[in-house]
């Protein structure tokens, strides 16, 4: 028992470490969260995390390694999730008003399913989570990880998800920052679309 309490606690905080770090789903989050695009921000949020969740199946099933032996098949996923955002990247610059108020123009349309959709593209092809799961959390996570452990351990880190990133967006869509936004908001989305377009062409240079 004290094994499998060992496993889910070095499992979690390995896995917290990761959703923690800045990349790309922070990036998405915060552009929706700080331009009011709320539903499309919360949707984001659970498209991470769902995505994550995926991933992290697969490794406990041993199907992860999969995606190692075939080569090419992680190949296009990071490719296509590359230019995925840099379209998202050169929407931002594009856009000249408030998401919230131009459904259907820039990257963050209002809804909640196409933000769910947003989220699980970036999460699905981003090389970050794809290297965890398959590299160090498969060492984390034995395969004779009894089944209540790793039930444990798949919905700490689906509430891991939601928590942070539940957190970001709070945060983003705070009084302040909506102030700021409304008055700088052409430069901030510029500036995240920027990195957002960075992430894209850094994904695809790795893999070219």
């Amino acid at each position: 028992m004290s094994a499998e309490f060992s496993t889910i606690l070095t499992a979690l905080g390995l896995y917290a470490a990761v959703v923690l770090s800045p990349g790309p789903n922070f990036a998405l989050i915060s552009r929706l969260s700080i331009s009011g695009a709320r539903p499309a921000a919360i949707g984001a949020t659970f498209g991470l995390a769902i995505a994550a969740t995926l991933y992290n199946i697969l490794t406990m099933t041993g199907l992860g390694l999969a995606l190692t032996r075939v080569g090419w098949l992680a190949t296009v996923i990071q490719i296509a999730g590359g230019c995925y955002l840099i379209y998202l990247g050169i929407m931002a610059w594009l856009n000249t008003q408030p998401i919230a108020s131009a459904p259907g123009r820039g990257i963050a349309p209002a809804s909640a399913s196409r933000g769910l959709r947003m989220g699980m593209i970036v999460n699905l092809s981003n090389p970050k989570g794809i290297a965890f799961f398959i590299g160090l959390y498969a060492v984390a996570v034995p395969p004779d990880t009894a089944v209540w452990a790793k039930l444990v351990i798949l919905a700490g880190g689906f509430a891991l998800e939601i928590v942070w990133y539940g957190f970001v967006m709070v945060l983003f869509s705070s009084r302040p920052a909506r102030a700021a936004y409304e008055r700088f908001g052409i430069w901030i989305e510029r500036a995240i679309g920027t990195v957002l377009a960075a992430f894209g062409v850094r994904l695809i240079s790795e893999k070219l």
